[in-house]
């Protein structure tokens, strides 16, 4: 707490120039006392903080140490209030502490852009949780990766696939990616082969004793966004065309199921609603149909209606055995 203060002190006194020690005290929440001890800590770091005396008095920088925060831009500036979600930093065994950084920066901004950028505080809050309890295993998880990530110490992981048969493999782990609320881990093994796993995939993490040299040019943001780009061109695309009752339209993209809506059309003669959707799978566009009940009917393509039926005659054969 004290270092966040004694930063603090520093980046009010860069950006406003002048302070006493009353206002130093209010703006940081403690007593002059409290002040006058740390600006005797910050002398004696090497911190050339100079008091002035009498009415027009306080505290300044001597001006070969100010520094440049005030050179940043408004859109810089606010940048910095859009901090990472609480759940993010508690994932990461960070104990958050977002309004308390945004307020201390607003402080220390200059008063001409304050309002303005505070407003990001006042009107913006990111929450990239679910709706789902907290998951026990995957906190744990978590906290063995990242002492794998700080260290550079090599993981063993069992890694459940696509196909639910695990795998076990030794890599060396390079960064974790937060897309959503889902985390990835971006990771290397053999020679220099890249590869991102899906933490709850993840069925055991064991930390080893030897680690690695991380390599130099390993950049994780270029490396995430190519990966994502290829993985989302390798997507298989179904094109379905639906009639639709018009009860429904407003709900379609309601749904927790892949879907892309690429039309929706006026109404027929019998008072259907056209649409043009986009499914990852065919068992995927068959669920999303039948979620609708009675209410969508695929027209296209015809290969499609006996996977929705199959689908609907499981469903009624598990309540027929109730």
């Amino acid at each position: 707490m004290r270092a966040e203060r004694l930063l603090g002190i520093m980046l009010l006194l860069q950006n406003n120039g002048k302070m006493t020690t009353r206002q130093l005290a209010e703006t940081l929440e403690v007593s002059d006392r409290t002040i006058l001890r740390d600006m005797d800590a910050l002398s004696a770091a090497g911190i050339p903080v100079v008091a002035a005396r009498g009415k027009a008095g306080g505290w300044t920088l001597h001006d070969r140490f100010r520094g440049a925060i005030s050179g940043l831009t408004l859109d810089e500036l606010k940048s910095l209030f859009i901090l990472p979600s609480d759940q993010v930093l508690e994932q990461l065994g960070i104990r958050p502490g977002g309004s308390g950084v945004r307020r201390k920066l607003a402080a220390a901004m200059p008063a001409s852009i304050r309002d303005s950028a505070r407003q990001y505080l006042e009107k913006i809050h990111i929450d990239t949780g679910t709706w789902k309890p907290a998951n026990g295993v995957l906190a744990e998880t978590l906290r063995t990766v990242t002492a794998a990530l700080w260290e550079d110490r090599k993981l063993r992981i069992r890694y459940r696939k696509a196909d639910g048969n695990a795998a076990e493999r030794v890599v060396c782990l390079l960064g974790l990616v937060a897309k959503g609320s889902v985390w990835y881990l971006a990771a290397m093994h053999g020679d220099r082969e890249y590869r991102a796993y899906r933490v709850s995939r993840i069925v055991q993490a064991d930390l080893l004793p030897d680690t690695f040299v991380r390599p130099a040019d390993f950049d994780l943001a270029a490396y995430w966004k190519a990966s994502a780009e290829q993985f989302a061109a390798g997507l298989p695309r179904l094109e379905v065309r639906v009639l639709a009752d018009p009860s429904i339209v407003g709900r379609m993209t309601f749904t927790d199921k892949f879907v892309e809506i690429r039309e929706i059309g006026g109404e027929t003669e019998d008072g259907w609603v056209t649409a043009v959707l986009f499914f990852q799978t065919g068992e995927e566009a068959a669920r999303y149909v039948l979620g609708f009940g009675g209410k969508m009917r695929v027209v296209a393509p015809e290969s499609l209606i006996p996977l929705v039926v199959e689908e609907a005659r499981a469903a009624i054969a598990l309540y027929e055995r109730l």
